[in-house]
């Protein structure tokens, strides 16, 4: 069997295998890089196709969930038709460590500018996240930024890759900034005193408009084992 079907990229735990499991959304984006990405973080990812990869009989099945990338009304409206939108909503409110990356944010922001018209979200995170904020595919671009709470000081910066990336526009009082642009983009205002802030968290939540899975530079992802070990 190869090394790219699905039983190698998660394989099943031994037992004696006490890494946190991690469950990777898998419906859309870049499913196989995060999987990759947080088994270098030192966590066990396991695919996530329906409800009950997230929750069975005996309780929870994973430690954390990672939203992967994508296109955010699609990847909504496939949560919709798997009937995965409350599971998931319910697992956030019962404190289970989330990321989401690019799509991922949009799915886990209160408010959403830009969205489709009826487009499910989960929500979780006090933020307004502007959709497509960065333009369209032929945007895309990757820059440095100011991210030392990821464990990126100045001389060993954090690059972020943006594809049709969200930017958050407004945070609540309950929600920490981690990382922003270098400026503005778009000729718009700038957020403080940075540029557009990209990544946030707001307790078991994390979420970054940008794709850390791209790459071998594995901060981001290590930062979410970290909130999912000290919770599990």
């Amino acid at each position: 069997m190869g090394r790219h079907t699905p039983r190698a990229l998660f394989p099943a735990a031994s037992a004696s295998d006490s890494r946190p499991t991690v469950g990777v959304l898998a419906l859309q984006g870049d499913v196989r890089e995060h999987v990759l990405a947080l088994e270098a973080a030192g966590a066990r990812a396991v695919a996530v196709r329906a409800a009950a990869d997230l929750v069975g009989p005996q309780g929870a099945r994973v430690d954390g969930l990672v939203l992967p990338g994508g296109e955010s009304t699609t990847v909504g409206r496939l949560l919709a038709a798997f009937d995965m939108l409350a599971p998931l909503r319910a697992v956030v409110r019962d404190g289970l460590p989330v990321y989401g990356s690019c799509a991922g944010m949009i799915l886990l922001a209160d408010r959403v500018a830009g969205a489709a018209s009826g487009q499910p979200l989960i929500g979780g995170i006090d933020m307004t996240v502007r959709r497509n904020a960065f333009g369209r595919q032929v945007d895309s671009y990757e820059e440095e930024l100011v991210a030392p709470a990821l464990g990126a000081p100045a001389d060993r910066p954090l690059r972020g890759v943006f594809i049709r990336a969200p930017w958050v526009e407004h945070v609540g009082a309950c929600v920490e900034v981690l990382a922003t642009t270098r400026s503005g983009r778009a000729g718009a205002e700038e957020a403080g005193s940075g540029g557009r802030i990209v990544a946030v968290r707001q307790g078991p939540l994390l979420a970054t408009s940008f794709h850390p899975e791209v790459g071998s530079d594995h901060r981001v992802h290590d930062v979410f084992v970290e909130m999912v070990t000290r919770r599990s």
